[in-house]
């Protein structure tokens, strides 16, 4: 790969403790991910992210970090990671891992001697009293007391204290994990929350000492070479949102707008069109992504009524056409696979996996479930254990009981059933990645005039791609139709369906 080989990758999210179990445990591993590895590059990726993989108690699915520089034993360890980097290496496949540097867990080194020694505080946010009314982003109070009667801020669970991104010392120890996991062959890190470090007596997101930070941390990573930092970065602002991603901050950050954009035209033309003013300027690609853990799976909410997304929006009982839902995520692929970037394809992604809507509700684990008081129903239910083969749970995921339960229809879903099947989910996403990576990519786009509820654009390799979010079949533009995401009707393009084609006189040199 070249030195920007991430300016168009297709990267694979792994959410570890749900894609393959190698010892029987019922928690996905490194074991089942090393096993699982020839089916990734079968699928035709450029790269894994991978959830944090760190020794955690996990009170947040990870995301609550006890130690940087180690591996979790339920997942393995810190030789197996280095073997399993030399092994994606092997098949030219690049290591993205999670940093969580906006908090820690309760039970790192660092909180343990700050419950021990007042004066060892300083690395948190700690206070005589609450500083504020500031509310958790999980729900509930942000300010939680400890026995001597001081507070502590965090801005997520109460497992998850806050550092505090005002003591240089805390620099100092992230600098040093960025570069530990570099010298390991690591390729690139995705920052958590990375607008969140800094905070004022007013709020918290987005503060101007921010971009000190990854200022630092991208000179870092180019002493290592062809290394990339990705950030998480929610903000409705685009002109600010545009500064993390200047020439010597981070190289890439996830489009939250075209996520949680609804299936509508005008919105998706809006959010296409505003990505591509935002990013153009600054020389920095986008990045396509319809799902990840933290998201209700695309299957589910195209088939509702309201196809948006919303972190407050979950709620219980909500119905979904799935049948619906499944075609327009079929078409949300090719579309989001033809636009000019990178493109994210969440583990299960591309089997077409439902939300798992009807867990019991003692099998949740999310703490948005619990600190809402189960008016939300969390996220466990996008992170429910892959179905890879066989006829019954835990469909080849592993010997053992899945942590979370599989639905029993899922025999249907499995990567065995659909590998022979030609019009399967699987077998488009593998066309759609083996064609991507000749004629798609970096670039940019040119639109068409096809209707205004058609999203018609042509790429610089020629390629054009269609989405019609229409009710009515529209007959697409002159060329060869190299992939469809569903049937057409007397050669039109139905509803809900994505076309990909060639101009009629080849494609140019």
């Amino acid at each position: 790969m070249t030195r920007t080989w991430w300016r168009g990758a297709v990267i694979y999210q792994v959410y570890l403790r749900s894609f393959a179990d190698g010892n029987g445990d019922g928690n996905g591993d490194l074991a089942g991910l090393r096993s699982r590895l020839p089916y990734l590059k079968e699928l035709g990726i450029d790269a894994i992210w991978l959830n944090p993989w760190y020794p955690s108690p996990m009170a947040d699915g990870g995301y609550d970090v006890a130690d940087y520089r180690d591996i979790e034993p339920v997942f393995g360890t810190l030789a197996e990671a280095e073997t399993f980097i030399e092994e994606a290496h092997e098949l030219d496949i690049k290591v993205i891992i999670d940093v969580v540097p906006n908090h820690s867990s309760t039970h790192s080194a660092w909180f343990q001697e700050a419950l021990a020694d007042p004066a060892a505080r300083d690395r948190f946010w700690f206070s005589d009293a609450p500083l504020n009314d500031w509310r958790s982003i999980f729900g509930g109070p942000a300010w939680t007391q400890v026995p001597d009667g001081q507070w502590y801020l965090h801005l997520f669970a109460p497992e998850q204290p806050d550092f505090n991104w005002a003591n240089p010392e805390v620099h100092r120890e992230f600098e040093d994990v960025l570069r530990f996991w570099f010298e390991r062959g690591v390729d690139g890190f995705r920052i958590d929350s990375a607008a969140l470090l800094f905070k004022s007596d007013t709020g918290y997101e987005d503060l101007d000492e921010v971009h000190d930070v990854y200022r630092r941390w991208r000179e870092l990573a180019d002493e290592y070479g062809d290394r990339i930092l990705i950030g998480e970065v929610w903000l409705p602002d685009q002109e600010r949102f545009a500064r993390y991603l200047r020439p010597d901050e981070l190289h890439t950050a996830f489009n939250f707008d075209f996520l949680s954009c609804p299936w509508d035209p005008a919105e998706l033309r809006r959010v296409i069109d505003l990505t591509l003013a935002t990013h153009t300027p600054i020389g920095a690609p986008p990045t396509w992504v319809l799902s990840n853990h933290d998201v209700t799976r695309p299957v589910t909410r195209y088939g509702r009524a309201d196809t948006a997304f919303e972190h407050g929006g979950r709620l219980h009982g909500t119905p979904s056409d799935l049948e619906l839902g499944y075609r327009r995520a079929r078409a949300a692929a090719l579309l989001a696979m033809a636009l000019p970037g990178s493109v994210y394809v969440y583990q299960g992604e591309e089997l077409g996996l439902p939300e798992v809507e009807d867990l019991p509700d003692e099998q949740r684990q999310d703490p948005m479930y619990a600190r809402s008081g189960g008016a939300n129903p969390g996220r466990d239910g996008c992170r429910v254990p892959l179905p890879w083969s066989g006829e019954e749970p835990p469909f080849g995921f592993g010997a053992g009981t899945p942590w979370l339960p599989q639905p029993e229809s899922w025999h249907k879903l499995t990567a065995e059933a659909q590998r022979t099947d030609l019009g399967s989910m699987l077998n488009l996403y593998r066309t759609a990645l083996r064609l991507r990576r000749d004629l798609l990519g970096d670039g940019g786009l040119t639109w068409l005039p096809l209707g205004e509820e058609v999203l018609a654009f042509a790429r610089d390799s020629g390629l054009t791609c269609v989405t019609n979010l229409g009710a009515a079949p529209v007959p697409p533009p002159p060329g060869k139709i190299i992939l469809a995401s569903g049937p057409l009707e007397d050669g039109a393009v139905p509803a809900d369906t994505t076309v990909w084609l060639r101009p009629a006189g080849g494609m140019p040199p």
